[in-house]
């Protein structure tokens, strides 16, 4: 099981998007039979076995063993990944193109470059799959507070400044058996947290203020 599958193909995520189906999935992050599903979900045996069908079929779940019981045979499934994500790719003709357009401080051209990373990463964790190689990446997250704007921009200016004499330091762009590889950076506001709500039904921010 993968921890993570890209979805590329239309049908199979439209599959995944059906929310007892989202539901089957979720349940199936271990092994389990129609009947066991049935149980979890609330809903009978053939109907969970309709929706399982549909999910096999686009290879979102495998069979992991059948069990014969009495003159019934038992198929246990269970779902090719923990998690799911839907590629860019799925929506092709609408699909975000990075190449239409190159501003850093665009919103949508950072959404653009994320689209097309899940693309190309999720291909390559299928071809490393395939090979049963391991794939070679790295990733920062973090958090940082700005005081001002300005010093939001100034830290944007010197982070772009030494990407690039990073890059320039280790590219090499004619030695034989180089692999090429895509770097990006990114920066953006984090999401703001709601606001806790007390047993008195105030916020805390409305609590502070009186």
């Amino acid at each position: 099981m993968l921890d993570i599958e890209v979805i590329e193909d239309p049908a199979a995520a439209e599959a995944s998007l059906d929310p007892i189906r989202t539901r089957i999935l979720r349940e199936l992050a271990e092994p389990g039979s129609a009947t066991q599903l049935a149980a979890k979900v609330g809903l009978p045996r053939q109907k969970v076995n309709y929706h399982l069908k549909a999910l096999e079929r686009h290879g979102l779940v495998e069979l992991v063993e059948e069990r014969r019981k009495g003159n019934v045979t038992e198929r246990v499934l269970q779902a090719t990944a923990a998690s799911y994500l839907i590629s860019p790719v799925a929506l092709a003709s609408v699909a975000p193109d990075p190449h239409r357009f190159a501003d850093r401080f665009s919103a949508f051209w950072l959404l653009a470059l994320a689209g097309r990373m899940v693309q190309e990463v999720g291909k390559l964790i299928a071809g490393a799959a395939a090979a049963r190689q391991k794939l070679a990446t790295f990733a920062i997250d973090g958090e940082i507070t700005f005081r001002t704007a300005a010093d939001r921009a100034a830290f944007a200016e010197e982070l772009g400044v030494a990407v690039t004499r990073l890059v320039d330091k280790y590219h090499d762009g004619g030695g034989p058996g180089g692999r090429k590889h895509r770097i990006v950076v990114a920066l953006h506001p984090a999401l703001k947290q709601p606001n806790k709500t007390s047993p008195s039904g105030e916020t805390e921010k409305e609590q502070d203020n009186d």
